[in-house]
């Protein structure tokens, strides 16, 4: 593997470990909420909450040849299971019906700001580590999907993936031109949400594709 490139190595600060912890835990509510959704039981809130927090995140930790981050250390774990007991033992009524878009925003911006930053970390080119923030913050939510049966993500033409891409591509651009890891963190976590708090909001989305009339 090859070391990190001087300009753009990352050290894994309080910051983007907070980062990680609140993309795990807001990721983990969607799952538990999706659960909630189907009326399923506090095992299946417990399982879907573990899938969705740390999915995305195994499979980036396995591309780069990192320890699994839960596996190493049981604070993600925890962090999942507290999210699906207090999503099961609070009123179905304290949750609008837009809570899982939004909890999936915030667990989005953070993971993949997390998920480049990691990357990084472990010598991964600049480019790559932008694609490995897509899939740290995307795959989990693709997982909640289908175990849901709903529709994927990745079929809906709202911006999703575009704001993971934003957020981790921002974060890698800002490393580069020598901004410090918790400052680059926080403006490109907060930029990837706020794009995807419009789409949400205003419904925006990218063009379909049309087939050329011949």
């Amino acid at each position: 593997m090859l070391p990190p490139t001087p300009s753009l190595a990352t050290s894994i600060g309080p910051v983007l470990e907070t980062l990680s912890i609140v993309g795990t835990f807001v990721f983990a509510a969607s799952g538990a909420l999706a659960a909630a959704r189907l009326q399923q039981t506090l095992v299946t809130f417990a399982f879907f909450a573990l899938v969705t927090g740390v999915g995305g995140g195994t499979v980036r930790d396995l591309l780069i040849g990192a320890p699994v981050f839960w596996v190493v250390d049981a604070v993600p774990a925890m962090a999942c299971m507290s999210a699906a007991v207090i999503v099961w033992f609070t009123p179905r009524r304290w949750w609008s019906d837009r809570a899982l878009d939004w909890l999936d925003a915030i667990g989005l911006a953070a993971f993949a700001v997390f998920g480049a930053a990691k990357a990084l970390s472990f010598g991964v080119p600049p480019f790559v580590a932008g694609m490995m923030g897509v899939v740290t913050g995307c795959v989990g939510g693709i997982m909640r999907d289908l175990l849901a049966g709903e529709p994927s993500i990745l079929l809906r033409p709202e911006l999703y993936v575009t704001a993971a891409a934003f957020a981790s591509g921002l974060f890698v651009a800002l490393r580069w031109i020598g901004l410090d890891v918790p400052v680059a963190g926080l403006i490109a976590a907060t930029l990837g949400f706020a794009l995807r708090a419009m789409a949400i909001a205003r419904g925006l989305g990218l063009p379909l594709y049309r087939q050329p009339a011949d």
